[in-house]
């Protein structure tokens, strides 16, 4: 494993942890898009169908049950737990996020590296992934305000995939024959869709303001 992987995986950990401590301690889930949440656990859920049966490393596995258990757990936070489900800004939250579902799941029966169900399933968590960030940002727009442990999760999903195109590109002058092209374009459409909001997220740190999206 190259220091930009470890990097990467531990920037996802890091957003990860930040959302729970918001979440958990604060009671709060104010600026948080559910359907983004609920889009990730679909993720998480898809993509690691061989946890039991396919063992790599225990790094591998533990990073596995991490995501899967705090995704889920997350979802049933934002739904289930009285206090933190008051916060819930339903109204702004209404981005239809099962709408892109399917075309992720067609597309993944259409192109994909081999027909297999578990590899048809990975094929679609990476598309389904690229695009899962949208009803975040789409609910950010809305709101504007901003608050700064929302802002830091934002942030650190976002440096989490670029850290991974740093990873590929590594990968790519070091490993003979390491190509995969719908993994490296999934990521890059990914990490572009943050584009806009880390741009006012450096500019609010840089003039150490309230991070504001514009209207």
């Amino acid at each position: 494993m190259n220091i930009f992987r470890l990097a990467g995986d531990m920037t996802h950990l890091a957003s990860v942890l930040v959302l729970l401590l918001k979440i958990h301690t604060i009671k709060s889930c104010a600026g948080i898009s559910l359907k983004t949440q609920e889009l990730y656990a679909l993720v998480f859920a898809s993509r690691y169908l061989d946890i039991f049966t396919h063992y790599v490393s225990f790094y591998n596995t533990m990073m596995k049950l991490i995501f899967l258990g705090s995704s889920f757990s997350i979802v049933w936070y934002i739904r289930r737990h009285k206090l933190v489900r008051r916060s819930y800004d339903k109204d702004h939250d209404t981005f239809r996020h099962f709408f892109i579902v399917l075309p992720c799941l067609l597309l993944a029966l259409l192109i994909h590296e081999k027909f297999t169900f578990r590899m048809v399933m990975w094929t679609f968590s990476l598309y389904l992934e690229a695009v899962a960030i949208l009803p975040q940002l789409v609910l950010l727009q809305r709101t504007r305000n901003i608050d700064n442990l929302t802002g830091q999760y934002v942030f650190l999903l976002g440096a989490y995939r670029a850290l991974y195109i740093l990873n590929w590109v590594y990968r790519y002058f070091t490993e003979p024959h390491y190509v995969h092209w719908i993994t490296w374009i999934s990521g890059l459409i990914q990490t572009l869709l943050y584009a806009d909001f880390f741009y006012y997220y450096f500019e609010s740190w840089k003039n150490n303001v309230k991070l504001e999206l514009p209207a």
